[in-house]
């Protein structure tokens, strides 16, 4: 199971977001319906069951795979949405230190975008950025991701971002090394969940954006089965990423009006 993002660690960032997201900011409610319950029996019994029906609800594979699935755009071949003149590829977690590697190395969400910009580089020949700073002081995600596309898959990488912290420095970053080059319109390879907030930041930069998601959340009412009302640690993480998305895009949303 992929590490899920995060911000540098003792950052008031990453401890924000600790605080706002499940399962944290559930746990806290139920512990404060617990406190109330001698001082306001009432309130305190509303938070603490409301606490506790949320915290089932996004546990749930229904809930997870249904709100991820919500922000993905219908797939549509990137070739047919235009003519890119350069790949760009977002790096989306590491993991480390890799004894078996000998060094950091991707995690399971960078490895799927690898995998993909690798794919479009060689059905288009497009030159190829891959995109991701340090995360937690280790090795910046852009040369792990080299590692696995030049290295292990022999693909051509042009070029290497690796001063970005997050989506939003991704795009700045980004267009600090294309737009000398003459680069506005690229192919954005990222987790089609992950693509509206991606979409916004790398537009707000100056881009023209043509989607090359991946890695899509999988939701069909007809596979629905019992157990996909059952609390899993699997679903848990789906609706974090989830809501790590909504707070995301209203924080971009801000960032760019401001």
């Amino acid at each position: 199971m992929p590490d899920p993002p995060r911000a540098p660690p003792g950052s008031m960032m990453a401890l924000l977001k600790a605080l706002l997201l499940p399962p944290t900011v559930l746990v806290l409610l139920g512990l404060a319906g617990l406190a109330l319950r001698r001082r306001a029996p009432r309130l305190g019994k509303v938070l603490a069951w409301a606490a506790f029906g949320a915290l089932y609800m996004v546990s749930t594979p229904f809930f997870g795979s249904l709100a991820l699935s919500a922000l993905q755009p219908a797939y549509v071949d990137p070739r047919a949405r235009g003519d890119a003149q350069a790949i760009v590829a977002l790096g989306g977690g590491s993991f480390g230190p890799a004894p078996e590697y000998g060094a950091d190395t991707v995690s399971h969400l960078t490895l799927v975008r690898a995998r993909y910009a690798a794919h479009l580089q060689r059905l288009t020949g497009k030159p190829l950025l891959l995109s991701g700073g340090s995360p937690r002081y280790m090795t910046p995600e852009a040369l792990q991701m080299r590692a696995v596309v030049a290295g292990e898959m022999n693909v051509p990488v042009r070029w290497i971002e690796d001063r970005s912290v997050d989506t939003f420095t991704n795009a700045l970053e980004s267009q600090r090394i294309l737009a000398p080059q003459g680069i506005d319109t690229i192919y954005l390879v990222t987790h089609a969940w992950h693509l509206p907030r991606a979409r916004l930041a790398f537009e707000h930069a100056g881009f023209k954006v043509l989607p090359a998601p991946t890695g899509y959340a999988r939701f069909d009412l007809a596979d629905l089965a019992p157990e996909d009302f059952l609390p899993r640690p699997s679903a848990l993480l789906n609706s974090y990423y989830f809501f790590h998305e909504i707070l995301g895009y209203v924080a971009y949303m801000l960032r760019v009006r401001l």
